[in-house]
Formats: C-alpha cells, structure tokens, sequence
C-alpha cells in the first residue's frame, strides 16, 4: 500500500514541461546582407551641368570650367570610356552692300566621337578614327569659344573649344561687301564662310584634323542678282546659289543624340540676296541664322551654345545689312555611371 501510495502522492507535485517549447523564440530574417548589391565600378565626376539618360551621365559645359574626374572604375576599365561632342564658336555673317549679299558665316569646328561607348547615335563626324576617350583621376579643362561678331563688312570669326585633348576650330566669317577696302571672300575656318555676291567661299576643316571637323563655304554669284553663298556645316558644305535663285542655304551641321535627343550644332548660315527679290538662305539643322530676306536687313543670329554661323546681310546701297552673329559653343560628355 505505500509503494501505491508514494507513487500517487508524487505525482501531485510534478510538473508539465511538454509545452515549454512552446513558448522558445526562433530566429528571425533581418535581413543582414540582402538587397545591398556592390557599388558600380565606374566613373564620379563633376563639373558644368549634369543630366542623365538611361544608364549615361551628361555633363554639358555652356562655358569654360573644369570637367573633374574623382574616381575611376578599378575593374572594369570599359567604363572609364567617355564619348564627346565639341563645338567651337560659329562665325558672324558678312554684310551685304552696293547691290551684293552678305555671305553666311561658317559653323564652328565640330568634333564627335563615334558614341558606341555610351550607345547613341552620332552624327557623321563621328566616324572612324575618331574614338572615345579613356579618362583617369584628374581635372579636364574646358574652353568654350565665342560666336563671331556681324557688322558691317566681313564676318568675325568664331573661337575654338577645346576639351579632354581635343579643340574644334572657330568657324570663318562670312564675306561682306560693304567695307574699306572691300573683303567679299569668306574666311577658312573649322567651317569656312560662304562668299558675297561674286566672291569665293572658304575652305573648312582648317586647321586640318581627321576626322574633319567642318566644311567649305558656298561661292556667292554675279548678276543679276548677285547672291552669297551659304557658310559651311559640319557635315555638308554651304550651297552656292544659282542664278536667280535664292541665296545659298548654310551647310548642314552635326546632328548627335550624346544628351538623348537629337539636336543639331555647328550649321553654317544663310547667305544673303543683293537684289530685289529678296530670298534668303537658310540653315537647314536649325544651328545657323538665316540671311537677311530683305535689301539692308540684318541676318540673323547663330543659335547660342550650338557652334552655328551668323546669317547674311541684305545687300544694296547703303545703309549696309548687317551680318547676323555667330552662336557661341558647347562641349558635352557622356559616360556610363550605373
């Protein structure tokens, strides 16, 4: 009986320990390491104003700065690659006078690299053997040229840009009747300008550069109504006019997609009519100005910031149609950063 006894008596003071188990924590997911991949192994950079499109950055220098590099990809090299559009200062239209057009200015030097490093389509200037550039960890100076001035004569030229190594030429002024002594010929250039009524235009890509940089200005024409040829573009030169006709159209310039969007820079001006009917060239990528449309007005401005060529005077006795100003430069730079 106590055997019994003791076994039921113990059993009161026992304890249940079967569910404490439930009552143990696990381990919960903190996420240590998850959705942190490793930084892009590429290139940081400042300077001029930045954007971005896709997977690139763009840096667009409206004026002289400093394209500073920090740091560089470590790994792959691939990204150190920096594709470029440089465009120097278009040059003014010359004035028209004495019956004879103003010639059109001629674009500023245009320099592209091929844009297969950051995936865009380039202009022709682009072609081999231009390259993109491999840049380290330092600072790059960037010049942005001036358009040329218009007035009364000749076309001002415009000034060279330069960056990462590399200067675009400022484009030649166009020619212009109404001067003493009188300078009806364009001006070589990294464009050259178109001639005034009667006169030769001048030859581009000057300095010479390969790929090359711009192109040569249209002649102007004799009677009857003594039109002035169109200044060069990047890709095309400034037309010659036919008689009677209109004066000569400026030359096409380089029309690139480096900030995602296609966009024309560095087109030659319009030349200008001498005589009544007056029709104008133009600048067909929209860069350059137009030529005068009518006898002792001035031509119209290159585009600011787009490298294009100043527009023609209109041209008859005095008072002398001005020739248009030339638009100033840019330098751009695209990189892949992610």
């Amino acid at each position: 009986m106590r055997d019994i006894k003791n076994k039921l008596t113990s059993s009161k003071n026992s304890k249940n320990t079967q569910n404490r188990r439930g009552k143990s924590f696990g381990y919960q997911v903190l996420g240590f390491g998850a959705g942190g991949g490793a930084a892009f192994d590429g290139i940081v950079a400042t300077g001029g104003t930045i954007t971005e499109s896709g997977d690139f950055k763009i840096h667009t220098f409206t004026g002289n700065g400093t394209f500073t590099v920090n740091s560089v990809a470590s790994v792959d090299t691939d990204n150190n690659k920096v594709d470029y559009v440089i465009s120097a200062g278009g040059a003014a239209g010359g004035s028209g006078g004495f019956g004879e057009g103003g010639g059109g200015g001629g674009g500023g030097g245009y320099r592209e690299s091929p844009g297969a490093a950051t995936c865009y389509t380039a202009s022709p200037r682009g072609a081999s053997p231009a390259t993109a550039i491999v840049v380290s960890a330092q600072g790059y100076p960037i010049v942005v040229g001036g358009g040329g001035s218009g007035g009364t004569g000749p076309g001002g030229c415009g000034v060279a840009s330069s960056g990462l190594g590399l200067t675009g030429a400022g484009g030649g002024g166009g020619g212009g009747h109404f001067s003493t002594p009188q300078s009806r010929p364009g001006k070589p250039g990294g464009s050259g300008g178109g001639g005034a009524g009667q006169s030769p235009g001048a030859s581009g890509n000057n300095p010479p550069v390969n790929p090359a940089q711009g192109t040569s200005g249209g002649v102007g024409r004799a009677a009857p109504q003594y039109q002035a040829g169109g200044g060069g573009g990047a890709t095309t030169c400034g037309a010659s006019p036919a008689p009677g006709a209109a004066a000569g159209n400026g030359g096409t310039g380089g029309i690139s997609e480096i900030t995602g969007s296609p966009l024309g820079r560095s087109g030659g001006g319009g030349g200008s009519n001498g005589q009544s009917p007056g029709r104008q060239g133009t600048s067909p990528c929209g860069s350059g100005g137009a030529g005068a449309l009518t006898q002792c007005a001035a031509g119209s401005n290159g585009v600011t910031n787009r490298g294009g060529g100043g527009g023609g005077g209109g041209g008859t006795n005095p008072p002398a149609g001005t020739g248009g100003n030339g638009g100033s430069g840019v330098v751009i730079i695209r990189y892949r950063f992610q």
